[in-house]
């Protein structure tokens, strides 16, 4: 199974991992949350649960956000509830493999993967609430674009993650949960609102997904020209 890492031993791991970013030295909020799946995921590595199972868990309950999305009046609530649940478990499949000496190149594929399947079925939710499907691909495409533009830097020679910007996936979870939430709590007052709610939530994914981009490019070029 692998060693079981401290906190600290996990948390230079993972800088190692994310460009150098150290968690310790995080937002409060983040530093919570990524404890918190240390923790999670330190308890299911001595369980000897291993990373993909948990991967795997998340893109089902990702699934689950527009399958249940569409019942009368709690199914935009149901849908943000899956949405955490999935958020937790993205953390944690990554907790685990770092946690018990178990990160492979193989898994972070796995991860990135799940990451679009997940994001795509949030969408599809969106969508099947009331979001023009155009908005929607904006959407999607963005943040598509967002993490391919970052892996394609990195593979150029970028040794650092570029810049933390306002489109990164933690964002598209929030956004997502939030927005499904607030569709729900507005559709009790009138169902008509449902629609307009969500067409905002995936207006303001698409701004930030646009602006974070935008950061990302710049910094993409700041640090290749730099490199040399």
């Amino acid at each position: 199974m692998g060693t079981h890492l401290n906190w600290d031993q996990y948390a230079t791991a993972w800088a190692r991992l994310h460009g150098g970013f150290d968690p310790r030295a995080a937002a409060p909020v983040v530093r919570a949350w990524l404890r918190f799946a240390y923790h999670v995921g330190y308890v299911l590595g001595r369980l000897r649960v291993g990373p993909t199972p948990v991967t795997v868990a998340g893109v089902l309950l990702c699934v689950c956000v527009p399958l249940f999305v569409v019942r009368p009046v709690d199914g935009p609530m149901l849908g943000a509830l899956f949405v955490l649940l999935a958020a937790v478990a993205d953390s944690v499949d990554g907790a685990v493999a770092v946690a018990t000496g178990r990160t492979t190149r193989l898994g972070y594929v796995y991860d990135s993967v799940a990451d679009r399947l997940g994001e795509a079925a949030w969408l599809t939710a969106f969508w099947l609430l009331g979001a023009p499907g155009a908005l929607v691909a904006a959407a999607g495409g963005l943040s598509w674009l967002h993490e391919y533009v970052r892996a394609r830097a990195v593979s150029a020679g970028m040794r650092e993650i570029g810049a933390v910007t306002v489109g990164e996936r933690p964002t598209r979870v929030c956004v997502a949960l939030v927005g499904l939430l607030v569709s729900g709590l507005t559709g009790l007052i009138d169902p008509d609102l449902t629609s307009g709610t969500i067409t905002m939530t995936t207006t303001v994914w698409v701004l930030l997904a646009g602006y974070g981009l935008g950061q990302l490019f710049a910094a993409v070029r700041r640090a290749l020209i730099e490199a040399g």
